[in-house]
């Protein structure tokens, strides 16, 4: 009985009480039970444990450290740390138990000793609990994978197709960044490839092994905002997780952050921002801890950030942060030469019939393409696409169908006359040419001048040849 513990009977009172506490409640549920001192040697081993160990009559473990009987028994760990270990398997031998080992405290809470329980002298007993841990298990590796191959690149600048002299120029650029660590912006009207751009920007540089989170900012309600780049701290607030939430700047540690539709952020988040990008530290909501980050940020936006500055809803200080290294994304009516080759790789993305051998474009079915300007860029381009394959009887795509797929014109066509159009043409370029004086060369300043906007403002320079 538990009043004969020890080899004198000399085992603390409070001991004791609380073995016979645990004794009590869990005796019509074990199998064997043992009990050491703060010291981890045994002071009591019940005659069921004994017999489960197939231990000599003769043999008296009592005052022996409990390794010596049970070479892999935790006891010792729980007599250190006071905490229980409410379910463990043990291998004693060639055997496995399913055990629980309990702290014994006194009345302030000093450990000593502990109480272990054999429940089951066999894990079968626990096959439908294993097999139900090894099920979320496998959950849990499959949505890691998951997460990973999303939080990697998708596409290298092999995907940004062209062999224009716009694209090759581009393509160079993109190279010369990518062994660059500062921040870059990345400028270009909708559909023109700047995701793409930016993750050929993440795989090409030093942080490909790491890493790489894309957020869109028009997506995110700005009242999450905060909690979303910065992380939740536990209790938080009301109904926040118990666990700490990290933000999207932690999680893109030792890789890159890609801010799309930057032009979208709040100005209530902005200043935050060029903290972090200042200070290279982040401070969870409902946290006062720091913790130091390093992020590579590449910023993408088809607005015109100088018109948001001016009308003082983008901080012109963050700008200035992001903009180190900044990408013009050409427009597709400025590349049209490329808009064979990019159907050529659309189409092939492009479900068919099973008896199809593959889409064909005609000649005049690209002739006709390039007549359009495009407001929709790549987007819009593999949009028609796919109607002009939803609505083709065959495989071959010609005129005539690229014809009923192509969107309305953005723009009537001009019926002005030619001699007028080119005095027109001339006044502009005099136009441009004064402003960019006025402006010292700067051409955001001349844009400003003209009151167009800086995408306007280039494509209005390579018209009139005045890029240089």
């Amino acid at each position: 009985m538990i009043e004969t513990i020890g080899p004198s009977g000399n085992t603390p009172p409070a001991l004791v009480a609380a073995a016979m506490g645990a004794f009590d409640m869990l005796r019509e549920y074990f199998e064997g039970a043992i009990m050491v001192d703060a010291d981890a040697r045994i002071l009591w081993l019940d005659g069921r444990y004994r017999r489960l160990l197939k231990l000599a009559e003769d043999f008296d473990p009592v005052g022996r450290p409990v390794e010596d009987v049970l070479p892999h028994s935790q006891l010792r760990r729980v007599v250190k740390t006071g905490r229980p270990s409410l379910l463990d398997i043990m291998q004693f031998d060639d055997r496995q138990f399913v055990v629980c080992r309990i702290p014994l405290k006194d009345e302030d809470g000093v450990v000593q000793g502990a109480i272990g329980f054999v429940f089951y002298d066999n894990v079968d007993y626990l096959a439908p609990i294993l097999k139900k841990v090894e099920s979320l298990q496998r959950q849990l590796t499959r949505a890691q994978a998951a997460l990973t191959r999303e939080r990697q690149t998708k596409y290298s600048l092999s995907n940004f197709v062209g062999t224009s002299e716009l694209v090759q120029e581009l393509k160079s650029q993109i190279r010369r960044f990518a062994l660059r660590d500062g921040p870059a912006l990345l400028l270009g009207e909708t559909g023109t490839g700047k995701e793409l751009l930016a993750h050929a920007l993440h795989q090409a540089s030093d942080r490909a092994e790491g890493p790489f989170v894309a957020v869109n900012m028009a997506a995110i309600p700005e009242s999450l905002l905060e909690s979303e780049f910065f992380g939740v701290a536990p209790g938080a607030y009301t109904g926040a997780e118990k666990k700490q939430r990290k933000g999207k700047f932690e999680l893109a540690h030792g890789g890159t952050l890609f801010l799309d539709e930057i032009g979208d952020m709040p100005l209530s988040i902005q200043a935050k921002f060029l903290r972090v990008l200042q200070e290279g530290e982040i401070e969870a909501l409902g946290s006062n801890a720091v913790k130091k980050i390093d992020v590579r940020i590449i910023a993408a936006t088809s607005q015109d950030l100088d018109e948001l500055m001016a009308e003082r809803k983008f901080r012109a200080d963050l700008y200035y942060r992001i903009a180190v290294l900044t990408v013009n994304v050409p427009p597709l009516r400025d590349r049209l030469e490329d808009i064979g080759p990019i159907c050529e790789r659309l189409l092939d993305t492009i479900p068919r019939a099973e008896d199809m051998a593959g889409w064909s474009l005609e000649p005049e079915a690209i002739a006709l393409l390039c007549q359009h300007d495009w407001p929709g860029n790549v987007r819009e381009l593999r949009n028609t696409l796919e109607r002009a394959a939803a609505i083709a009887p065959t495989e071959t795509l010609d005129a005539e169908i690229i014809a009923r797929a192509m969107p309305r014109p953005s723009r009537p066509a001009s019926t002005e006359a030619p001699e007028l159009a080119d005095a027109r043409a001339r006044a502009e370029r005099e136009a441009m040419i004064d402003a960019l004086k006025r402006a010292n060369g700067q051409k955001a300043v001349a844009a400003r001048l003209l009151g167009v906007s800086r995408s306007q403002f280039y494509e209005k320079l390579k018209r009139y040849d005045l890029s240089n």
